[in-house]
């Protein structure tokens, strides 16, 4: 059951065009290219592409009628996201819509011309995606999903909602900015909520295993699962082995809770592609990357299954029940 909205952070600039503006309909078509993280027949993929389309629709694009929605779909792999990248500087669309860090990059890296629309990306000035929030001054701008101090509070839901935690995995991307970036936040706080953290590197299947059963052995073990393209991908190996070993873990978004996780926290990527249509909207109809700011979210979202609680055998606080957005009983 929905509970209420966080709001955070609000952008200073409207996304939504008035509708004079967004019925002067261009006398071409107009061509979108889309790099996702995930796999072609992720049903989290179709549901941010179907929000996207909504979102364009509203202001006035059509795919078929006066857009070309073009879509590559990565499946987390770096070697796609290259691949794709370099596609898309051929084909040369009027805007390029790309996920998070482990695709921007690449596409940055193949032009700097073709404007760029990001969603999900923790730290585009950090990364060199962007100059400044304010003034992004190049090709690219979006939406960021989070500041790295909000991986700290998943420290603190984890450690309420499972009070017992001792020794603390931290499932990441360490080939990424973000990776780090968050790690270090949790490594910040961790000795003052009397937990131990160890980062581990996400990679394949047989490595997220190997590493969730090095600590599945304790019984004050838990797991932070950071916010990336390969923590998402595989995500439902992730649920299956805490709900194995009976790991107490959060997560980054409310995708992973819905599939069965117990807790999590973060922002919506099927929000951020919603917003995202009115920054492609505006650059198709002129406006250029460089003078729209990069946007923070405008609503957190703390999401806890009580079923899998339950499973766990753990007591969810009344307390947390009372601030959740979400319940899934």
């Amino acid at each position: 059951m929905r509970r209420r909205e966080f709001i955070t952070l609000v952008g200073g600039v409207a996304l939504v065009r008035p509708l004079a503006a967004s019925a002067q309909q261009p006398d071409r078509m107009r061509r979108v290219g889309v790099l996702e993280t995930q796999a072609a027949d992720d049903p989290e993929g179709k549901d941010r592409l179907a929000a996207f389309g909504q979102a364009l629709k509203q202001l006035g694009w059509i795919d078929g009628h006066n857009l070309q929605i073009d879509t590559r779909w990565g499946a987390a792999h770096a070697d796609n996201s290259r691949k794709y990248a370099a596609e898309f500087t051929e084909l040369s669309p009027d805007v390029v819509v790309a996920v998070g860090s482990a695709t921007v990059g690449p596409l940055l890296q193949a032009t700097r011309t073709v404007p760029i629309v990001f969603v999900a990306v923790p730290d585009p000035v950090g990364a060199g995606f962007v100059e400044s929030l304010a003034r992004p001054g190049g090709n690219a701008t979006g939406f960021v999903m989070y500041e790295y101090s909000l991986s700290a509070k998943w420290v603190e839901l984890l450690k309420e909602i499972a009070p017992g935690v001792r020794r603390v995995a931290v499932l990441r991307d360490a080939t990424l900015t973000s990776g780090t970036g968050q790690f270090g936040a949790i490594q910040a706080v961790a000795p003052s909520a009397g937990v131990e953290v160890n980062p581990v590197n996400v990679g394949d299947a047989r490595q997220i295993e190997r590493a969730v059963m090095a600590v599945a052995g304790s019984s004050d073990s838990g797991l932070i699962v950071t916010g990336s393209a390969l923590t998402v991908f595989h995500r439902n190996l992730i649920i299956e082995l805490a709900a194995r070993h009976k790991l107490p873990a959060i997560y980054p978004n409310r995708l992973f809770v819905t599939g069965g996780g117990l807790i999590s926290y973060g922002g919506s990527i099927v929000d951020h592609y919603r917003r995202a249509a009115g920054y492609v909207d505006r650059i198709l109809r002129g406006e250029k990357p460089a003078d729209l700011p990069v946007q923070a979210p405008t609503k957190y979202e703390l999401v806890v299954n009580l079923k899998t609680a339950k499973a766990f055998g753990i007591t969810v606080p009344s307390t947390l029940l009372a601030r959740a957005d979400e319940v899934i009983e």
